[in-house]
């Protein structure tokens, strides 16, 4: 090996080291577990998303931002609560509210009207940002749901 690629591989591993990437970092810094759990109604062209989000820490979330992505499209002008913006005609992301380790933030209730009246819809829901702090276990935050037009709550 040339002694120009000899530097360049430490310089490479020191980098990594430091930064703390690579194959074999290890998160610095806060660390919680997110999790969201609820259930979704469908019934004729109502849409119903009960939703509550926990911490279970160790770590304290000062903020996290759920999103709800629907395989049909919604009707437009709907009015959304105040912690929720729509991203798209299918999308919506909501705020969570600090979520304290060990705790959970209030429920949050989605009214919502469909494009038609769909036989059935998927609903993916997931953590997309979390205020910096890690979460090892994302398979907590992350749900996809079947829900059939019958009017029945299918839980996640």
């Amino acid at each position: 090996m040339s002694v120009m690629r000899k530097a360049l591989l430490g310089a490479a591993l020191t980098a990594a080291l430091v930064t703390g990437t690579g194959a074999g970092a290890h998160a610095v810094g806060p660390e919680a577990d997110l999790a969201h759990h609820g259930h979704v109604s469908l019934w004729e062209d109502r849409l119903g998303v009960w939703l509550v989000s926990e911490n279970h820490g160790p770590s304290d979330v000062s903020q996290a931002t759920v999103r709800l992505a629907f395989s049909a499209p919604l009707a437009g002008g709907q009015e959304l609560p105040p912690a929720c913006l729509w991203s798209s005609d299918r999308v919506v992301s909501c705020r969570t509210g600090e979520l304290r380790a060990a705790g959970a933030a209030g429920e949050l209730a989605l009214d919502l009207r469909t494009l038609g009246r769909p036989d059935e819809l998927t609903v993916e829901i997931r953590t997309v940002w979390r205020d910096g702090v890690a979460d090892r276990n994302p398979r907590n935050d992350r749900h996809r749901v079947l829900v059939l037009a019958t009017g029945d709550p299918y839980v996640f």
